[in-house]
């Protein structure tokens, strides 16, 4: 009986063994595989070849200097050929040859703000110190923006306190009657002459309000004129400003309905005007009789105030209604700006 050969166990067949000494030749019209890279040079003879490093291993630390016998033709000292890529990022950085040049351009640039910050200093310090252009007070910045910032019983109170206002340092008390919308400057709202004045300067809006006396015998409008004035500006501004003005005399507000309803611009009697040096401001005031009666020469307060003026305007006290109630609206102002300005400190 024929013998049969064997049948081979069940599963895949076993893969034909290559011949190491047959080369691998790719199929025509494909390129083969990459050959394998070499492998990296020993770092030192009888060292053996360094294998994949891990950043932080011991051996990442980096490479010893090269020994002073590499030498490049200017003749300095050199380090010897790199080894592959994967190697000489781990045991060293690459050396760029352009980092020199940054550095010095870096160092450059330091140097040169440096420069620009001390001069932007020195012009400061320097612009503080200089005669006619002072420093900024204290909330100086603040009072400039209190005519949107701060409510109006801030700055027009219902009611005010002049402690020896009045003629012979007898106490005064106002009380507030009417207030007007802010509005722009313009000679609605201003004296002629003083909206000439503040215009260059930058006007920026003009805040009015009523008061009377605790009699209700007299009437007086203040107005606070907010500018964009610099500390300077505002100083010489206020140096004599009444005087400077001449005859003139601030509108008066009226209110219907009220002790002022007849308060217009012949019942004007006394005036002062005053731009404080320490805020971007100048303060208005002008008082005339509640009964409506007219006045045919209003008086400025210092000449009202003067001794031995026997007229009605004087005797009526309406020169110091006038001046005691601009300056302590001034107080009033300082006060609140100050206090603005350290909250934002804060």
């Amino acid at each position: 009986m024929p013998v049969r050969p064997a049948r081979p166990a069940s599963g895949p067949p076993a893969p034909p063994q290559a011949s190491p000494a047959a080369p691998s030749v790719p199929p025509q019209g494909r390129p083969g595989p990459a050959p394998a890279p070499p492998q990296a040079t020993p770092l030192r003879p009888g060292a053996p070849s360094p294998g994949p490093v891990r950043p932080g291993s011991p051996s990442s630390a980096p490479a010893q200097a090269a020994p002073a016998h590499f030498t490049s033709s200017y003749g300095r000292a050199t380090v010897p050929p790199e080894a592959p890529v994967e190697i000489t990022t781990r045991l060293r950085p690459v050396r760029d040859r352009r980092s020199a040049g940054r550095t010095a351009v870096v160092a450059a640039c330091v140097v040169l703000g440096f420069g620009l910050i001390g001069g932007a200093l020195a012009g400061v310090w320097l612009a503080a110190s200089e005669p006619g252009k002072p420093a900024e007070p204290a909330g100086y910045a603040e009072a400039r923006e209190l005519w949107h910032n701060a409510p109006v019983d801030v700055l027009f109170p219902r009611t005010l306190a002049g402690p020896g206002a009045g003629p012979g340092s007898a106490a005064r008390t106002w009380t507030r009657i009417v207030v007007a919308p802010d509005a722009a400057c313009s000679p609605a709202v201003l004296a002629k002459s003083l909206l000439a004045t503040v215009e260059p300067l930058g006007c920026e809006r003009v805040l009015r309000a009523t008061y009377t006396d605790a009699t209700a015998s007299s009437v007086i409008t203040v107005g606070l004129v907010f500018t964009r004035a610099d500390a300077a500006a505002q100083r010489t501004l206020g140096q004599g400003l009444t005087a400077r003005l001449g005859q003139d005399v601030p509108p008066a507000l009226s209110g219907p309905s009220t002790v002022a309803a007849r308060f217009g611009d012949r019942q004007r009697a006394s005036w002062w005007t005053s731009a404080p040096a320490d805020l971007p401001v100048v303060v208005t005031a002008v008082s005339g009789f509640a009964d409506g009666r007219t006045v045919d020469a209003p008086q400025p307060a210092d000449r009202a105030m003067a001794k031995g003026r026997t007229d009605a305007v004087a005797q009526s006290g309406l020169g110091h209604e006038a001046k005691g109630i601009t300056e302590h609206l001034e107080r009033l102002l300082r006060t609140t700006a100050t206090s603005a300005a350290k909250e934002k400190t804060r």
